[in-house]
């Protein structure tokens, strides 16, 4: 069928680069799947460069949902309803954020045509801790630490004894360090085994047994995918506790030959994932070289100190990455840190205190998520520092991050 004049001017506007108000006739829609604090700063960036943007959550008032144009709740492991949300508002970009979604659902509605970021594959293959681990180490041969997975207490017997104690035991697909421990004798394995079963996030009792790596540090290399090519942050140093980033810093001290490897290793998953956008790449700095840990297809918690250190924030990056936009370079404008504030416990009646006493560190922002309700272990805001040093970065954010407290009502 021809077009008319209208029809190919329309054409030409919304695909090369040209865009609309939100919520008007060309404007482009970028939908949200996960909303949490790392989600709140990719509406705020994608707003700013006029996209519009629906969040999407397992549960009302996420953070994203304050900033966002719109927003839906829904069980994101639904895969019809996942569908009938995706066809209903018609999005340009599908920006997944988490790990629980229905992906073959994205697999199929890519396939349709629609635009999963950075791929529905990417999005598959890293929502679940096997199928990346297996890509990396057996597919593109990189260097990981042994692993091995199990699907009943039994299997992670046979597993631990092959591999030796200690060992680390993680759910196939989890957030934030959940129901990841390290479990370090056999009479240790059944509560290993059981809270590894609370802590996924999927409907799935596989689990994967991890060799003990003793290394130097840890690390994630923010790897961007762009029209510009591919780029990399400078390193970002990070202490975990129970799995979860406590706090991090960038830039962290590497030797040139263990960045070399670090980025050969990151190209080489990202490039063989794809698509368009920011790969945070977990990696274990060794006395004998560096080792691939994990890969996410979107903006790290690690990656919160870029808000303070580069000119382009993490959040930036991706946003820029998604749309087609180039991005020359990557600066690190000065040393940074970030330190986390969590809950110990779960409550819906809460407050955050010490805002004055944090926002009088030096060189110190804060930013204070809105989760409607505390969790044990939930991320509820960051400290954000700078200094000419990083161990200067560190302390300042540190002191920030302690004068902050949460008071419970319930």
């Amino acid at each position: 069928m021809e077009l008319t004049k209208f029809q190919t001017w329309r054409f030409f506007i919304v695909t090369y680069g040209t865009y609309g108000s939100p919520l008007g006739a060309y404007g482009k829609k970028l939908l949200l799947l996960g909303s949490g604090e790392l989600g709140k700063e990719v509406v705020m960036e994608a707003q700013r460069l006029g996209l519009e943007c629906i969040a999407v959550d397992r549960y009302e008032h996420a953070p994203a949902m304050a900033v966002a144009h719109r927003s839906y709740v829904i069980d994101m492991l639904d895969g019809e309803a996942l569908r009938h949300l995706i066809e209903k508002e018609k999005p340009d970009y599908i920006v997944p954020e988490i790990e629980a979604i229905a992906t073959e659902t994205l697999v199929a509605l890519e396939e349709e045509g629609h635009r999963v970021i950075p791929t529905a594959r990417a999005a598959r293959l890293t929502m679940d801790r096997e199928g990346i681990r297996r890509l990396a180490a057996e597919g593109l041969g990189l260097p990981t630490a042994p692993f091995r997975f199990a699907d009943s207490l039994e299997e992670l017997t046979e597993a631990a004894a092959e591999l030796g104690f200690p060992c680390v035991i993680k759910p196939i697909m989890s957030s934030s360090g959940k129901g990841q421990s390290v479990c370090r004798s056999a009479e240790e394995l059944e509560s290993c085994w059981n809270y590894a079963m609370d802590g996924g996030r999927a409907r799935n009792s596989r689990i994967i047994v991890e060799g003990f790596v003793t290394f130097q540090s840890e690390i994630t290399l923010l790897t961007v995918r762009s029209v510009s090519g591919t780029l990399f942050c400078a390193p970002i140093g990070h202490v975990q506790k129970d799995g979860d980033y406590i706090e991090s810093w960038q830039p962290h001290e590497m030797t040139e030959a263990q960045i070399a490897q670090a980025e050969d290793i990151a190209l080489k998953i990202t490039d063989e994932l794809g698509g368009y956008g920011i790969y945070g790449v977990e990696l274990f700095l060794t006395e004998d070289g560096v080792l691939f840990s994990e890969v996410s297809p979107r903006p790290h918690d690690t990656g919160m100190v870029t808000m303070a250190t580069q000119d382009i924030s993490e959040f930036g990056l991706h946003v820029r990455a998604i749309m087609g936009l180039p991005i020359p370079g990557i600066r690190l404008l000065t040393p940074g840190a970030s330190h986390t504030l969590k809950a110990d416990r779960a409550s819906s009646a809460f407050r955050i205190r010490g805002l004055e006493e944090a926002l009088s560190v030096p060189n110190t922002q804060v930013r204070v998520f809105g989760k409607p309700a505390a969790l044990p272990g939930r991320r509820m805001a960051v400290a954000l520092s700078t200094a000419g040093e990083v161990e200067d970065a560190r302390t300042l954010a540190r002191q920030a991050a302690q004068s902050l407290s949460i008071g419970y009502d319930n």
